[in-house]
């Protein structure tokens, strides 16, 4: 299956949470890479920046919404944008944006998912606890 990218995204300018590149291993049946290693590389993005602003352990408890927008190939880099979106009392929520880079001589990049996940902060024996107010 061959992606033509004819509609190109822009990377966004702030520093990627995550970059990784897709290899063999982490395709599926038909070639392309698993949704499902996607989606471990946005949890793996998601709980970087939990955890950057709680400054505390969090664990992820909901995948609140989850869309491929496009397959990712071996080869691709793979980079994921994560930002807190909400904070509530012990609870974060995460929008993370995955971009494929592909034919990086010429940097064509291309949004292939976007999710939001929230996460809960925890304690030593795995109890929700309040996220640590953050100074201004």
């Amino acid at each position: 299956m061959t992606d033509t990218n004819s509609q190109l995204d822009q990377l966004p300018t702030r520093q990627p949470t995550t970059r990784v590149l897709a290899r063999p291993m982490d395709t599926n049946v038909a070639g392309d890479i698993f949704g499902g290693w996607i989606m471990s590389q946005v949890d793996i993005a998601g709980s970087i920046a939990a955890v950057r602003h709680a400054g505390v352990r969090v664990v992820t408890v909901a995948v609140n919404s989850f869309l491929f927008k496009k397959p990712v190939f071996v080869g691709d880099l793979i980079s994921c944008y994560a930002h807190v979106e909400k904070v509530g009392t012990t609870s974060l929520t995460v929008a993370v944006e995955v971009f494929a880079e592909r034919n990086r001589s010429e940097t064509q990049a291309v949004k292939v998912t976007e999710a939001t996940l929230t996460f809960v902060a925890v304690d030593d024996e795995g109890k929700p606890q309040p996220i640590p107010k953050q100074a201004d």
